[in-house]
């Protein structure tokens, strides 16, 4: 029996209550009334008293924290025995063992069974100021016709299904709808192009993938069935691609191909039942893959599960954004990065609340969107990228102050460190200087956000442009990459920002590859997850990130592998080398270096224009180079390795700052063309 309370038997409920009684019993008082109101398990934590002290029980009783967070905030079939079992020196990663639950019932049975006509979705759509809404009860009825319209059409327990829509009710439905019959999805970006798409197609063995006729973004149609219909060539496994409709018009279909609905006749889901019967999963079944980018050429795809992932993207969207009942949470992530599964679909709805679904960008069709957004949606919390704050900030004040932004309690900023300037404005201007602003760090393999300057105390200090403090059960570290991973215990220093402890909503494994899963993210420090990034930690203890430590690059808080970008084959082209480099928009832009094939005739704009339309087509538009610059060789080691901090220094114009050189096999190789660099774009 599926239990729509948030307790999960008569049991739990019971040994709740008496953890209740407990604290009552043996500690009283404003404070210990006031962290529990903040967060009700914690009137069963002796010797609590405030926010902080939370905190260090989060982290020292960790299996305590998180057994009384699982069982009063999901809804369990069956509740778990073990509340973790983890080695981060062998990647193992288990939470929740022997608990049994559905995903889909914790984001809609449980709120329908309470509030059915409360406000799921509002979908805000390419066309301004046409935005459609659609209540917990209608998301369930959506949820349940794609579920049996999947069963129906072989998709079981175990599959996985490929995604490749726009940011839309359908997508979302999708989404839920596999977890709610056991299968795992594969949302793939709608940006990447078809060769990317096959690869992650290819890579999850996916039988069966679901999009859209075309999406609609900033004005401009996207031929997202063409996108399909080229990829699914190289995808033998393949059998059935459902075709929704967010146009009117029609598209070629195949053999394979089935329509999910045609302009508003649902045809295919009419068909099918309202009521589908949740599929009762371990809490360490999968839940998702989801591909990022590595430092090696090949995407990753990264596993999320059941129950730890649930329960962490609620638990961070409760309580970062201080979300409270009756909220509308406006996330203006696509789907199709994590972002938008544990910010738009599962955080939210696992919390019962009120989420947008942001289908346009940040200036279409002029740069109020955002602000006119807010208010006719009247949000409260706005969780955007610091890419468009930028871009925002560049045509100034006008277009924000044009709309009423008077119901906005929080603005955040996730996929990259924001810089104080658009820190600044966003606070001054955007939230009226009345807003805090959360600068989240986390990542795909972290499930949720593992940094910010929420939650703590309500007049707390915020810093500009820094994380700040970990969120409950996270213990970062610093390590010193220099001197054979030696652990950083004093503040004002800078390392390799590593976990010191698991947590309920971090990554299992790779797909297919637990070996570079453990080689990735737990050889680099042994005993730690290692993020990948470094950072620093000021005298107050307050974390700031200070860039990747790997060969990727951050763009508009997309993650790309230099290598994913060198791989793309030009005829003309003998060898290169990628590297980010400071961008005033974009956070980090993309700068290549090409040395041509002997013999190679060519203008060197008509080929920078060749390679970036190679890149387009091969990985996605926003991987292509902003600069191209054209050397006769690159600086290497005499392992044949190339010295990409070299590379850095001459695009920073720092020439003095190079460093030895005593390992390059000729030092020459950065005199002349290379040093002097006149970049086409």
């Amino acid at each position: 029996m599926w239990l729509p309370c948030g307790c999960t038997s008569k049991y739990v409920a019971s040994s709740f209550a008496r953890r209740i009684l407990a604290s009552h019993l043996h500690v009283s008082g404003r404070s210990r009334c006031n962290v529990a109101a903040f967060m009700p398990e914690a009137a069963g934590f002796e010797g609590v008293s405030g926010r902080a002290a939370l905190r260090e029980l989060s982290v020292s009783n960790s299996e305590s924290f998180w057994a009384a967070v699982a069982r009063h905030r999901l809804s369990w079939s069956i509740p778990f025995h073990t509340v973790q079992d983890c080695d981060l020196s062998r990647g193992k990663i288990k939470w929740f063992e022997g608990g049994k639950l559905n995903v889909s019932v914790n984001c809609l049975d449980r709120h329908v069974h309470t509030c059915p006509e409360r406000v799921a979705l509002i979908w805000e759509r390419d066309e301004r100021g046409s935005e459609m809404k659609y209540t917990y009860r209608e998301l369930l009825e959506m949820t349940c016709r794609v579920g049996n319209l999947l069963r129906r059409h072989g998709v079981k327990r175990g599959d996985c299904v490929t995604i490749y829509m726009p940011t839309c009710p359908l997508a979302v439905a999708s989404m839920l709808a596999c977890a709610r019959i056991g299968a795992a999805h594969n949302v793939v970006f709608a940006g990447f192009s078809a060769d990317a798409l096959a690869e992650r197609i290819r890579d999850a063995q996916s039988s069966t993938v679901i999009t859209v006729n075309q999406g609609v973004r900033g004005g401009k149609v996207i031929e997202l069935k063409k996108t399909v219909d080229t990829a699914v060539e190289s995808c033998p496994t393949v059998k059935q691609v459902f075709v929704a409709m967010r146009t009117d018009n029609p598209v070629t279909m195949t053999a394979r191909d089935i329509a999910m609905e045609e302009v508003r006749e649902q045809k295919e889901m009419l068909k099918e039942d309202v009521v589908c019967e949740p599929a009762v999963m371990n809490s360490e079944d999968v839940l998702f893959l989801l591909y990022t980018s590595g430092s090696t050429g090949k995407p990753k795809g990264l596993v999320h599960t059941q129950a730890g992932y649930l329960l962490y993207a609620a638990l961070t969207h409760r309580y970062v954004f201080s979300y409270h009942d009756g909220d509308v949470f406006g996330c203006v992530a696509d789907i199709g990065w994590i972002t938008g599964h544990s910010y738009v679909v599962y955080g939210p709805l696992a919390n019962g609340a009120t989420t947008v679904l942001f289908e346009s960008t940040p200036i279409y069709p002029d740069p109020g969107r955002y602000w006119d957004m807010v208010e006719r949606l009247k949000i409260n919390q706005f969780y955007g990228a610091p890419t468009a704050i930028r871009l925002l900030l560049k045509y100034g004040d006008q277009w924000v102050n044009k709309y009423d932004r008077s119901t906005l309690k929080t603005l955040g900023s996730v996929g990259e460190p924001i810089n104080t300037e658009a820190w600044e404005w966003y606070h001054r201007v955007v939230g009226d200087g009345r807003c805090p602003v959360v600068d989240t760090w986390w990542q795909t393999e972290t499930g949720g956000i593992c940094i910010a300057p929420r939650p703590s105390d309500p007049d707390a200090e915020i810093v500009p442009g820094m994380a700040m403090r970990p969120f409950f059960g996270i213990k970062p570290v610093l390590i010193d990459t220099e001197v054979s991973g030696e652990l950083l215990t004093s503040n004002n220093t800078s390392g390799a920002l590593c976990m010191a402890q698991p947590w309920p909503g971090m990554a299992r494994t790779i797909h297919n590859n637990h070996q570079r899963f453990i080689e990735t993210y737990f050889q680099p420090y042994p005993g730690y997850f290692f993020t990948g990034d470094g950072a620093y930690r000021s005298e107050e203890g307050y974390y700031q990130i200070t860039g990747r430590l790997d060969d990727v690059i951050n763009v508009s808080g997309h993650r790309i592998g230099t290598a994913e970008i060198e791989d793309v084959v030009c005829p003309a082209v003998a060898e290169s080398a990628v590297i980010g480099y400071t961008h005033s928009i974009k956070g980090q832009g993309v700068y290549a270096f090409v040395v041509l094939k002997k013999g190679i005739d060519v203008k060197e704009a008509d080929l920078s224009r060749q390679l970036n339309g190679m890149v387009s087509e091969k990985i996605a538009k926003y991987a292509s180079p902003d600069f191209i610059q054209f050397a006769q060789r690159l600086p290497k080691t005499r392992s044949g390795k190339i010295m990409r901090r070299v590379l850095r220094k001459v695009v920073e114009s720092d020439l003095e700052g190079l460093g030895d050189l005593s390992t390059l096999d000729d030092p020459r190789s950065v005199n002349g063309k290379l040093a002097c660099y006149t970049p086409f774009s």
